[in-house]
């Protein structure tokens, strides 16, 4: 089914750049995978196209979103980490400035609720100005990137002509807020990881090459039994935020009550997704753990409790495993790496 997606995209794509009489807002690509939930982004409000995607990807890569012109979404968000950062525990913005979390994946983001560790913006559209306007990200404010875009008007490449790939996108030149954010949200939309093994194997396409092993599906028994209430198939998230009992790191990140201001949602952060997490490390929202061998000791030793605990953690404090069981998780877990998805030229840079 993914490569009749990619075919398809792709074969539009070709006719797009042959013909010159094609809408420009003519829908493609995204289809929702067969076991996954329906999307929660609104498609109807924001269509994909062809030449929106194409508009969002440039604005993905491009510099001109930062002050000086040397960061990019993608300095943070890299494709082959799944769109995070890969082996930094903090990610570096402008003038080299830590923030003060580790990146998340952009992957399956129309089934997101809300975004950011702490669930601080909830619609995506509303996504890209907050990196974009902070001191230690990007440094520029969204209206000054909005001029530098227009100022390329009349570049001697059409690729850097933002005005002329904007109305290609949308139907003037008129660079606005919302149709740059419109395009951004096209991009990342179809940041779609579905064709893990784990993928396959639920709907019955493994081949003798790729199905499971016994220890993988003793790992996904196991994981089914210890995980999944917060990590909730298919999406391995349940989007909630919970404290998970982590000793203290910074103590000025107190995670979702930065945003509500409520006691109780001191120290909770969002439940990441585990899809890729084998290339994600390192992890937690301050990147403390460097394996997931550590992250399953955290749980299974290292819980520290709290009044903002979760329950589900609170009473025996552990999670009960022994190390085959360990072995047998992470086992599984490396089944959710796509590296289709990984690897896909049509979100890649260059």
């Amino acid at each position: 089914m993914k490569n009749l997606i990619l075919s398809t995209f792709f074969m539009i794509f070709l006719v797009s750049c042959q013909t010159e009489n094609i809408n420009p807002k003519e829908e493609f690509g995204f289809q929702q995978p067969s076991n996954f939930p329906p999307p929660v982004y609104d498609l109807s409000e924001n269509p994909i196209t062809v030449e929106g995607f194409e508009l969002g990807k440039k604005l993905f890569y491009t510099g001109l979103l930062s002050r000086d012109g040397t960061v990019s979404c993608g300095s943070c968000h890299q494709q082959t980490s799944s769109f995070t950062q890969h082996g930094h525990s903090l990610s570096h913005g402008i003038d080299d400035q830590l923030t003060m979390r580790n990146s998340q994946p952009i992957q399956n983001l129309a089934w997101s609720k809300s975004f950011f560790w702490d669930g601080g913006v909830f619609h995506l559209d509303l996504f890209a100005p907050v990196p974009i306007e902070a001191d230690n990200e990007m440094g520029e404010t969204l209206p000054n990137v909005l001029q530098k875009l227009r100022e390329t008007e009349g570049a001697k490449s059409p690729k850097t002509d933002y005005p002329l790939l904007f109305e290609k996108a949308f139907g003037t030149k008129e660079i606005t807020t919302a149709n740059f954010l419109k395009a951004l949200s096209q991009f990342q939309l179809m940041c779609i990881s579905s064709n893990s093994r784990y993928d396959k194997h639920i709907r019955n396409e493994s081949t003798d090459e790729n199905k499971l092993t016994a220890q993988e599906l003793k790992g996904l028994e196991l994981f089914n039994q210890k995980c999944a209430t917060c990590h909730t198939t298919e999406l391995f998230t349940d989007y909630s935020f919970r404290n998970n009992g982590l000793p203290i790191g910074n103590p000025n990140d107190e995670g979702r009550f930065l945003i509500t201001q409520l006691e109780e949602d001191k120290f909770k952060f969002k439940v990441p997704s585990l899809r890729n997490v084998e290339v994600t490390r390192p992890y937690m929202h301050d990147g403390r753990f460097r394996n997931l061998e550590a992250v399953l000791d955290h749980y299974a030793d290292g819980i520290v409790d709290s009044e903002t605990l979760d329950p589900i953690l609170k009473k025996n404090l552990k999670i009960e495993l022994n190390e085959d069981e360990k072995k047998n998780i992470i086992a599984f877990l490396k089944t959710l790496t796509d590296e289709e998805f990984l690897n896909n030229p049509l979100l890649s840079e260059f």
